[in-house]
């Protein structure tokens, strides 16, 4: 039985929640309690990703506004997803001050430097703000997976992750319904990044509906019994150190998997709009139209590789959806215009069920105490892969040249993440306690019979 299954049985199906759509499939019997704060963090994470909708849709504004040629833009996106980077230095400390507060205080910094990009004068103002958005946001989501990880049971924990990431990704939509309307709103793309502001209007809601996980307040506990609290700098340290010590192949493949999959994705996505904007002569509301309709049918990728994997298994899934997405990216920088919107529904489809999958491996595969942790870094090596493959654009891009022949080779780097994914432990239909054994350290512990090539 799991830490937190004090909840009573969910009983039989019933009807979704009206913040699940149908299309994304029926919720498994689960506690209200668990339902309802699924709701709560996918709002959270709504606001996260439609300030990332922001950088892809109005990329093409952003250069123009700032005398950014199409040949520096892979300069300019690499230095901003760099920013990411420093979240490894924050979201450690979920394993040392608790999921919930920092979680509240990432979603502050990702309000108040969203709002900041809208008022930024120069590309520098504007790269740094970003940069620092990025910290939060990706500080925001980390500690947001590791609470839906810790309190979904082992049967829905990937369903849980799944429908988290379909609800973020609901702000992509918000974002680009509202991009539309961006050569008729005043200030044009700067007035986009004002909607910022509500996530710190809705912080004291925040502050009320969300919980600390029943598995950090044990940890916590039998810390507080053993009397070895450490302080801000050892509860930082130790948990890294011990990390690798502990586990190193799993937190080496993770970081293989994290970066190279990340590298794919960011090349893949981040130039979409721009591209269809310059080379196929797309209106924003062409755009729109695009990703929001062909989008909504590619976003079940969230929730239906979660569910696929808690009964086929992690590994096979997760090749699937990471290779898939490199073949549709290849597919997308060279077809006609009129075939996009057909090809944009697999692209969707498998960038989503990639995140839901490398998001579900790197929390399971380690203990409560080493959760945080790991989803750190996993931020670290994701941003450092989405700015690497970004600068490689660059990098690839004669002066004055189209960024699209280096696009189609380093999309292929999410298929090599998907070679890795097979290499991990099976982690599907398995209790967290059970996958963080270390059969080595613990030989009494009964594992699963599936090869683990990586332990």
């Amino acid at each position: 039985m799991s830490e937190s299954s004090a909840d009573p049985p969910g009983g039989e199906p019933r009807r979704n929640p009206w913040w699940i759509p149908p299309f994304l499939g029926r919720a498994p019997a689960l506690p209200p309690r668990l339902i309802d704060m699924l709701g709560v963090i996918g709002l959270a994470l709504l606001f996260e990703n439609y300030d990332q909708s922001m950088l892809t849709a109005a990329l093409k504004h952003i250069a123009l506004d700032f005398g950014v040629p199409e040949s520096e833009l892979g300069r300019v996106l690499g230095s901003v997803h760099f920013g990411a980077m420093a979240a490894f230095l924050l979201v450690p400390f979920a394993d040392q001050i608790g999921r919930r507060r920092l979680f509240l205080i990432s979603l502050l910094g990702v309000s108040l430097a969203t709002v900041a990009t809208g008022f930024s004068q120069t590309v520098d103002q504007f790269i740094a703000a970003q940069m620092l958005a990025r910290t939060f946001m990706v500080t925001c989501a980390a500690t947001a997976f590791v609470i839906i990880t810790e309190e979904f049971p082992a049967a829905h924990r990937g369903w849980g992750i799944g429908i988290l990431g379909a609800l973020g990704a609901f702000g992509h939509g918000v974002g680009l319904l509202l991009f539309a309307a961006i050569d008729v709103l005043p200030y044009g793309w700067r007035a986009l990044y004002m909607v910022g502001a509500l996530p710190l209007l809705m912080l004291p809601w925040f502050r009320r509906r969300v919980t600390e996980t029943a598995r950090f307040d044990r940890h916590v506990r039998q810390r507080a019994a053993r009397d070895d609290r450490p302080g801000w700098i050892a509860g930082w340290l130790e948990p890294l150190v011990a990390l690798v010590r502990e586990h190193p192949w799993r937190t080496v493949a993770i970081g293989v998997i994290g970066s190279l999959g990340s590298a794919g994705h960011a090349v893949g996505f981040q130039f979409s709009a721009f591209h269809v904007q310059t080379v196929h002569d797309w209106s924003p509301g062409q755009y729109t139209m695009m990703a929001v309709v062909a989008g909504l049918f590619g976003v079940v990728g969230n929730p239906y590789a979660g569910k696929v994997a808690d009964r086929r298994g992690r590994r096979v899934v997760g090749f699937a959806v990471l290779a898939g997405f490199s073949l549709s990216a290849l597919a997308f920088y060279h077809a006609p215009g009129w075939l996009l919107p057909l090809i944009w529904i697999p692209m969707v489809f498998t960038i989503t069920g990639g995140n839901t999958i490398v998001r579900a491996l790197s929390t399971e595969l380690f203990p409560t105490s080493f959760r945080g942790t790991a989803s750190g870094w996993l931020q670290l090596v994701e941003a450092a892969g989405r700015s690497s493959g970004l600068f490689l654009v660059y990098w690839g891009t004669p002066a004055g040249g189209s960024n699209v022949p280096m696009i189609s080779i380093v999309v292929f780097c999410a298929l090599l993440a998907g070679l890795v994914v097979l290499a991990l432990p099976e982690t599907g239909q398995r209790e967290l306690e059970e996958i963080s054994s270390d059969p080595a350290s613990h030989p009494s512990v009964e594992v699963d019979p599936t090869p683990d090539p990586i332990g």
